[in-house]
């Protein structure tokens, strides 16, 4: 049993549980996320595909997983990390299956960082780039959204299984996906306690299959706002803006940093601390919303 298993099965089960895709480097915007959510109470359940990783100029990162998995065990949380190739449909259904028995309970929170992102304009993207880029950004983004929706249950006073975990009176009074404002009267609905958050991009220039594809997914995660609010649950959609991660040259790290308003560029950091907020109880009003974390940067 490795060092993530054995604090994984000693911590409490009463942790809500967040699913958050694309977590396969340390220094990523996942893992960012995944530590701040494991330090405000959650336990996690991550996927990862080295094979994309290896293919790309900063190349696969031997042990990120496991070492992750055991950063956020240290935080309390136990941890669930899933290797999973996002351009098969069937994927999704087989994360959120592993998620639900390694973490024991449903998923609260499903927070979408994955990406395919292979630079290439309008007159050079071929057909093969353009269809992988929308079968990661757009398609699984969709089966995600919508194998979550088919599965959570809570949120609303009216809402089908309205009392399960994180939403009713059995829920710990701490719980980060629980409120606890007071009475709520009969008639009135409880406050949402799902939250799905998207990472989007505006990069579509020299960019185009990436960009492209970002925007299909804005679209189908603010439908998400709509579609599943009987279910308690809010969605949103955030552009961190320009993040370095180690894929920057050091021109154009230049250039970005001159272009931002507070003189510096985001870190993983800057982003988890927004989609902490939104997944928070204190984030519940904030809904159906693309919301830039930038820095002032222009677009």
């Amino acid at each position: 049993m490795t060092f993530s298993e054995q604090l994984s099965a000693a911590s409490s089960p009463t942790r809500p549980v967040a699913l958050i895709t694309g977590v396969g480097r340390s220094v990523g915007i996942g893992a960012g996320i995944a530590r701040r959510m494991a330090a405000s109470g959650w336990d996690v359940a991550f996927t990862y595909w080295t094979p994309y990783d290896r293919r790309m100029e900063w190349g696969a990162e031997p042990g990120a997983a496991a070492s992750i998995a055991d950063e956020l065990a240290s935080a309390g949380a136990r941890t669930a990390a899933i290797e999973a190739d996002l351009t098969d449909p069937d994927a999704p259904a087989r994360i959120f299956d592993e998620a639900e028995e390694r973490l024991g309970g449903q998923v609260t929170a499903l927070i979408l960082s994955h990406a395919e992102s292979v630079d290439s304009g309008l007159l050079d993207t071929t057909v093969e780039a353009f269809d992988r880029h929308f079968a990661v950004n757009a398609r699984a983004t969709w089966l995600l959204i919508r194998e979550y929706g088919l599965r959570f249950r809570g949120g609303r006073e009216d809402a089908p299984g309205a009392g399960s975990y994180g939403t009713g009176a059995d829920a710990p009074a701490d719980a980060p996906g629980h409120a606890t404002a007071g009475p709520v009267p009969h008639s009135a609905p409880r406050p949402p306690t799902g939250r799905i958050v998207a990472l989007t991009s505006d990069h579509t220039v020299g960019n185009l299959p990436y960009g492209a594809s970002k925007g299909a997914l804005d679209r189908i995660t603010l439908a998400a706002a709509h579609e599943l609010a009987h279910l308690g649950v809010t969605a949103n959609v955030v552009n961190p803006g320009p993040v370095d991660t180690g894929w920057m040259t050091d021109d154009l790290r230049a250039s970005l940093v001159r272009g931002t308003p507070l003189g510096r560029l985001g870190t993983p950091r800057d982003t988890a601390h927004l989609v902490d907020f939104l997944c928070s109880p204190e984030g519940q009003w904030i809904n159906g919303q693309l919301l830039k974390s930038n820095g002032g940067a222009a677009s």
